[in-house]
């Protein structure tokens, strides 16, 4: 194994990690995957065993310094170690998002010139096969899962099992060839390819090398103190750059165990299962979480209600206080305590949470009370802020300086600096190498100073160090009389409503705020039925009087609040509708990571935006949509359209001098 090091006692790559952990925790459980019901396991030692099999495999199947190998399916030990012997005989992994239609699929398969694809199982191996009457590059395809697969053309497909077996085979033959290529690997070396979501047009090719991600994952768990014998849950799209920081950078840094859950369906079964110390999910999951628990506490009966409830208010008042280690009353920790027997303790253990030690949120601002909520049920949950050119890392928050306004402070080794446009802008040992094939966007992106424009609006605390995220930087703007307009500011507030599940608002270069609203058809469905109202569709739902009610009680609650913002106060919702279908990332209106394409969405729905601004009280509208089997449709509606009461804004002058 190659001992190169890019600093005293730091191995300069992935495969040198791997060697370090076989030599210091080789009996220590380093990978788990439930299958059949049941967990297997793998040691360090036996997980590298696994890894120089698909390393010798794919040399004996001919793969050369530099090739691209995507990396397509659910979270498996299996696809993982395909990434880290991918590296091994120097070439480059590309893991794509299991969930991408086959034409986002083509794109980047072309893009990046994949001469070989790992595949998940059949899903995964017939969207290859079907982009490939257009993209010629690929010449293997290599699956996990066998089902389904016997009577297609093997020539040019194996599994993964057979790749294996072919390499401890040819090992003696290979031996001398991949020690070359794994000593050939340094601390520059490319280490992964991620897309990014392309939020504005086409996916750019993120080129991360080995010091990035291995630099970013010292600094990142020695910040949060995380160890070998820590667990995490690898659930996230292995395609997103947090997947790949926690589950290869950080867990081959730390020698931590990555577990693997069965299946999407039964995630929420395995996380309790498991108990992960060290967690992370994006504002949606937690958000849904909590959904679940007030949904189960309408169900229950009066007295665990009244008991829920009260235990809940107090843990308010005295929870992040207690685990910033703040001095409460002797009567407060007492009733607390008994919470914790009561309530807390048997909450935590439903949602997965009783052993999270350090918990993680980042992707959009997750809502105050949510937040709150988790922190006081003793839960160390916080907020960090990254990109895939930073190979994640750029702010954290510390322990004992745990805010939901903020997202912490710079990490280590991470300087910030905002521009005087208020852009916010870093530069690190975690800055990306280079776009893929995009040196226009390289340097559009990145200085020759190595200062990285993160394309989000935002301001340092004097007082505390703390970076406060805005809006992203091209999504603010001026209203028609030249107040601050910043759409995702009112949306987050909106979101923070069990009720709803995603908002869009407009008013750039208007004279007042509208939104579109997508209700949460798991929240409000469970409303429906516990009133007895009947509905046939989400549309009949979304456009009920009573939900179109509730949801302007929500709008006009937001108002009041926004109304309090000095900057921002004019950026209060006039007019709203909800639509007749969910934002979906099939109908290119979403990233795989559900961030909002505005400029699709506008000119997708530009009859309705138009309605919301002419006056009109209901508005038709035909919508193309595509079903899961790759069919298109129409969706033909006609949407109420609402007036929200405006709140008056505050005099803060006023106010101040009071």
């Amino acid at each position: 194994m190659a001992d190169v090091t890019a600093a005293a006692g730091i191995p300069a790559s992935v495969p040198a990690l791997l060697a370090r952990n076989v030599a210091q925790f080789g009996s220590k459980p380093a990978y788990r995957e439930k299958e059949f019901g049941i967990w297997q396991s793998w040691t360090w030692a036996e997980a590298a065993e696994e890894i120089d099999a698909i390393a010798y495999g794919l040399l004996a199947l001919g793969v050369d310094r530099g090739d691209y190998i995507a990396v397509i399916g659910q979270n498996r030990p299996a696809l993982y170690w395909s990434m880290v012997a991918a590296q091994k005989v120097g070439a480059i992994p590309v893991p794509l998002y299991q969930d991408a239609v086959a034409e986002e699929m083509a794109y980047v398969l072309e893009h990046c010139g994949a001469r070989f694809v790992v595949a998940g199982d059949q899903e995964q191996v017939d969207k290859v096969i079907e982009v490939q009457e257009t993209v010629h590059c690929i010449e293997h395809i290599i699956y996990q899962d066998a089902r389904g697969l016997r009577k297609y053309d093997h020539s040019k497909l194996h599994s993964l099992e057979a790749i294996q077996a072919e390499g401890r085979a040819a090992h003696e033959r290979f031996e001398k060839e991949l020690a070359t290529r794994e000593a050939e690997l340094g601390w520059d070396s490319t280490c992964v390819m991620l897309y990014t979501s392309g939020t504005t047009g086409k996916p750019k090719g993120v080129v991360l090398s080995n010091k990035n991600i291995i630099a970013t994952s010292k600094n990142s768990a020695e910040f949060d103190d995380l160890r070998p014998g820590d667990e995490v849950l690898a659930y996230l799209p292995m395609a997103w750059v947090g997947d790949f920081i926690f589950s290869i950078g950080q867990a081959m840094w730390t020698g931590f165990c990555v577990n693997c859950p069965e299946s999407p369906e039964t995630m929420m079964t395995n996380l309790r299962e498991i108990g992960p110390t060290y967690y992370f999910a994006p504002p949606r999951v937690f958000e849904t979480q909590l959904t679940n628990v007030m949904i189960r506490m309408e169900d229950a009966s009066k007295l665990k209600q009244r008991m829920f409830r009260y235990f809940m208010d107090h843990a308010k008042k005295v929870g992040p206080k207690l685990l910033d280690g703040k001095p409460v009353g002797f009567m407060d920790k007492l009733i607390y305590q008994l919470g914790e027997t009561l309530v807390y303790g048997p909450l935590k253990n439903t949602l997965g949470f009783s052993r999270v030690r350090v918990g993680y949120t980042a992707g959009e601002a997750i809502g105050p009370e949510i937040f709150d909520f988790y922190r006081s049920l003793g839960i160390n949950l916080k907020q960090l802020y990254g990109q895939t050119e930073a190979s994640v890392f750029i702010t954290q928050q510390p322990d004992n300086e745990v805010r939901p306004d903020t997202v912490g402070v710079p990490s280590p080794g991470v300087e910030i600096r905002i521009d005087d446009n208020g852009e916010v802008y870093y530069r690190s040992p975690g800055v990306f190498v280079e776009y893929y094939k995009n040196a226009e966007s390289t340097a559009s992106t990145k200085d020759a100073e190595g200062w990285v424009a993160t394309g989000d609006a935002g301001f340092i605390e004097p007082d505390t160090g703390h970076l406060r995220i805005i809006d992203r930087a091209k999504d603010v703007g001026k209203m028609a009389d030249g107040r601050l307009f910043a759409p995702k500011y009112v949306e987050n507030k909106l979101k923070f409503f069990p009720n709803i599940l995603e908002a869009v608002v407009f008013g750039s270069g208007r004279d007042y705020c509208t939104a579109f609203i997508n209700i949460d058809l798991t929240a409000v469905g469970n409303w429906a039925e516990r009133n007895n109202i009947s509905y046939s569709s989400y549309q009949e739902l979304a456009q009920h009087p009573q939900v179109l009610e509730t949801i302007q009680g929500h709008v006009e609650e937001v108002n009041r609040s926004v109304a309090e913002d000095e900057m921002l106060s004019g950026c209060q919702i006039h007019r709203f509708l909800v639509l007749h279908k969910e934002l979906d990332a099939d109908d290119g209106e979403l990233t795989r990571t559900r961030k909002v394409r505005r400029r699709i969405i506008e000119e997708k729905f530009a009859d309705l935006i138009a309605a919301l601004y002419g006056g009109s009280d209901s508005v038709y509208t035909e919508t193309e949509v595509t079903y899961e089997d790759g069919r298109k449709g129409k969706i033909k509606a006609t949407l109420n359209i609402r007036d929200a009461k405006v709140a008056d804004e505050v005099d803060h002058k006023k106010v101040a001098a009071e």
